[in-house]
């Protein structure tokens, strides 16, 4: 269940300051935060739409909405439900058969929601002739694919398509990331050279497309002042819905992080979550037990708010 609910600027300050400890990490473009709240996932966008994705979706809306009338008694309520739109949203996700019928290179990332494991960047080219083939094994529905199906279908695709990836572990994520240097521009770093690999080739793509992260212009201004940037890239949103290189792209960095994620847990000798959750909380308060607090450097981006949780929880049993 998604409900969309259009707040006004006191009703959005309430939220931030209720929200505050709940926030996610990763907050999508052009939101102010995106928090978990039980079964909910709430989106707080800059322009007052506040997004409501879950079972509870409803309850949750209906509380935000009575604090909107509360505190704006003469505004009419804004509050939408988009379950009943699904089918036409779906219709309007344009597909440009000039691209997905093309020879073409297409980049994306997986890892930079997780907690804990590497972040894996990969550029794949795809000529006219593995259309049907990449069909046929399901990666036009990449969204849909299980880890499971990621692990048998990907060896198939790697045998057939050029493809060049980058690991990105812990260690050096957290050596890089500063106040001049955030995620965004370690994932244009990380994509500008996936795809300068991908150049030396000489495959001669008609299209080179990126899963959209940023504006282009934001984007290229990451890659100011580096040598041989990557240009002529076609941006999009949802690009492995409409690109069949960017989802392959897709597809083989998550069999390299599923790789490599399972790995890390083996070398600690425990089951890791992933995402950046309550449970990945726990873990890290465990790891650190057992490790010491600086292990984390190694198996964790300590930049997301869970450093500073599972500090607290540190804290918290010294105290006792």
């Amino acid at each position: 269940m998604t409900i969309t609910l259009k707040v006004s600027e006191n009703t959005k300050a309430k939220m931030i300051e209720y929200f505050e400890d709940k926030k996610r990490m990763k907050t999508p473009p052009y939101a102010v935060f995106q928090a978990d709240e039980a079964d909910t996932v709430i989106t707080l966008y800059e322009s007052g739409k506040a997004v409501f994705q879950g079972v509870s979706a409803d309850i949750d809306a209906a509380m935000w909405k009575e604090m909107e009338q509360h505190l704006n008694p003469l505004k009419n309520i804004e509050l939408t439900n988009s379950d009943n739109k699904e089918k036409k949203e779906k219709k309007e996700i344009y597909v440009d058969p000039k691209i997905y019928y093309a020879s073409s290179i297409g980049s994306d990332e997986v890892g930079t929601g997780d907690y804990f494991g590497p972040i894996v960047v990969t550029a794949a080219y795809i000529s006219k002739e593995d259309i049907p083939f990449l069909e046929e094994l399901g990666v036009k529905d990449s969204k849909k694919l299980t880890d499971d199906k990621i692990m048998d279908i990907v060896p198939k695709i790697i045998k057939r398509i050029p493809y060049h990836s980058i690991v990105l572990s812990n260690t050096e994520y957290n050596e890089r990331y500063n106040d001049d240097i955030n995620m965004n521009k370690i994932k244009a770093i990380m994509h500008n050279k996936a795809l300068g690999e991908m150049i030396k080739k000489n495959l001669n793509p008609e299209y080179i497309v990126v899963d959209e992260f940023a504006k282009p212009g934001v984007y290229f201004h990451y890659l100011k002042g580096l040598p041989n940037v990557v240009r002529n890239i076609t941006f999009m949103t949802k690009g492995e819905d409409k690109c069949l290189s960017v989802a392959c792209a897709s597809l083989i960095s998550r069999y390299i992080f599923i790789g490599e994620f399972d790995k890390l847990g083996d070398s600690l000798g425990v089951f890791l979550p992933k995402g950046a959750s309550d449970k990945v909380d726990e873990m890290g308060y465990k790891i650190a037990e057992k490790y010491g607090f600086g292990k984390l450097r190694e198996c964790a981006k300590l930049n997301f708010k869970n450093t500073g949780k599972i500090q607290s929880m540190i804290d918290k049993k010294k105290s006792i």
